[in-house]
Formats: C-alpha cells, sequence, structure tokens
C-alpha cells in the first residue's frame, strides 16, 4: 500500500476535521493534504482569514475565530457543534501558534502573554471543551509543537517553553485518552517557511536546513496516519531532537544560545 494511500483513507476514516490556523502556513499544507484526500468529512478552520483556493468539493466551513480572546473559543465551539455531523470519529489539529526572537520579554509583555494564549491555553482550551465529543466518537488530536520544545532556547524562551509544554501534553494525553479510542500527536517542525517564521523574525528557514511548509504537512500526516505520538519532521530534525533531549538542560541552553545568537544574527536577519 503506498504511503499516500494510507494517509488517503486515514483522513476518510473521519467523519469531522477541525484544523485551527489553516489560512497559511503548515495548517494551510494540511488543509490541501486533507483535500486531496476526498474525504467526506465536514471540515473546518478555525481562524481570523478564509484560506484561499479552497476546492469546491470540499466539504468545507470557515468560522472566524481569535484564539488568543477565550469568549471567541467558547463561542465557535457551540458553533461547531450546531454545524458539525452528530456520528463518526473527530480528527482536531491544533496547529495555530506564533513566536518571537529576542531578550526576554521583546518584543514587549502584552504580545509574550498573546503567545502563551494562542500556543498553549487555545489549544488546551478547544480540546478541553470538545473532549466529551471525542471521547463519545473516538478520533484524534494533534497538535503542533516544534523541535524548540526539546531544549531550553535562550532568545526565543517563551516560545520554546510553550512548545515544551505542548509536547509533554500530548504525549501524556495519548497515554492517557487510548481507552478512549482517542490518540493524541504531538508534531514537531524544525525551521518552516511560513507567516509564523516572518513573525519571529527569519528571513529564510529553508536556509537554516529547514522544509517548506508542504514538505513539513507531508510528514507530519504520514505520521499521524501511523499514529505515532511524537512526529519530528526533516531527518536533521529528528537527530537535533534525539541530542537535544540527552543533553543537561544547562547546557542545552548555552549550546543554543550561541547557534541562535550566530545563525540568526550573522545570516538570517532582514536588513533595513
Amino acid at each position: 500500500m503506498s504511503k499516500n494511500k494510507t494517509v488517503d483513507e486515514f483522513f476518510r476514516s473521519f467523519s469531522v476535521v477541525i484544523i485551527s490556523g489553516a489560512s497559511s502556513g503548515i495548517g494551510r499544507a494540511i488543509l490541501s493534504r486533507v483535500s486531496h484526500s476526498e474525504t467526506k468529512a465536514a471540515v473546518f478552520n478555525l481562524s481570523r482569514t478564509i484560506p484561499e483556493g479552497v476546492p469546491n468539493y470540499l466539504n468545507f466551513t470557515h468560522l472566524t475565530c481569535d484564539l488568543s480572546q477565550p469568549a471567541d473559543i467558547a463561542s465557535v465551539v457551540c458553533e461547531l457543534r450546531k454545524l458539525m455531523p452528530r456520528e463518526g470519529r473527530m480528527l482536531l489539529i491544533n496547529n495555530s501558534g506564533f513566536g518571537a526572537y529576542g531578550e526576554f520579554p521583546a518584543p514587549g509583555v502584552d504580545h509574550t502573554l498573546k503567545m502563551i494564549d494562542v500556543n498553549v491555553r487555545a489549544p488546551v482550551e478547544l480540546t478541553g471543551r470538545l473532549w466529551d465529543e471525542l471521547k463519545a466518537r473516538g478520533g484524534m488530536v494533534a497538535t503542533v509543537a516544534s523541535l524548540a520544545g526539546f531544549q531550553p532556547t535562550p532568545l526565543m524562551t517563551t516560545y520554546a517553553a510553550t512548545k515544551s509544554f505542548m509536547l509533554d501534553w500530548s504525549v501524556a494525553l495519548d497515554a492517557e485518552a487510548k481507552r478512549h479510542g482517542i490518540r493524541c500527536v504531538a508534531i514537531c517542525p524544525g525551521p518552516v517557511s511560513t507567516n509564523f517564521s516572518k513573525a519571529a523574525g527569519f528571513a529564510s528557514p529553508t536556509g537554516l536546513g529547514g522544509q517548506t511548509s508542504e514538505e513539513c504537512a507531508d510528514e507530519a500526516v504520514r505520521g499521524m496516519a501511523a499514529h505515532r505520538p511524537v512526529v519530528v519532521t526533516g531527518w536533521k530534525h529528528k537527530i537535533l531532537a534525539v541530542f537535544s533531549a540527552r543533553l543537561p538542560k544547562p547546557w542545552a541552553a548555552a549550546i543554543g544560545l550561541r547557534m541562535i545568537q550566530r545563525l540568526r544574527l550573522d545570516r538570517f536577519v532582514k536588513k533595513a
């Protein structure tokens, strides 16, 4: 059986697919992969912006939602309950997130707190509010964490900490939820060319040995189809994840500081 056929059958096994932040980047690439599977599922995007180029044959609904606002999340879950089919397995993909570069608390305390809201509170709240439906129907929760979640990362201090939280949360939740017919997958990309990387201040993540959104999404969905609890995308990133996880944390932080200073400041900062 081909890998594409396996992934197609995986997506066709759900009656509901919910993606946060499918308007661009990795989320948009995953949405494209969902559409290529010719699934009959009801597919929902939760974000502030409507994705472009969604094929007409996909049973797709965009629900406008600012994931930094708890009231928006509560409201959009109520809307989902009205619109989604009553039966069949659910796939929830917690993709939305953003980062920032600089010495803490740069670029500002409010920005940092909003990052925690979007990267941590939003996926936990969205998953929690849909948990009864997931338990009743079975399915999967896939959460986009990061390679940065494997180690403390100076100059991206809060971002890395949010992704460490999501990585550990997802792995623990997978162990807890299996008996309910729910699998949880943590997707851990390295540098990827997305609007996220622009928000963090990197001009060309592929120059760091990173991936395109499509390459990352392809590995991510294959890992989801295989029910792997942790999916690190990119072979170089897999090596770095193993290496980082085994280092004493102070060593990992010191090495990370030197690498980010050199790579970001000397080669990848956008010039004014």
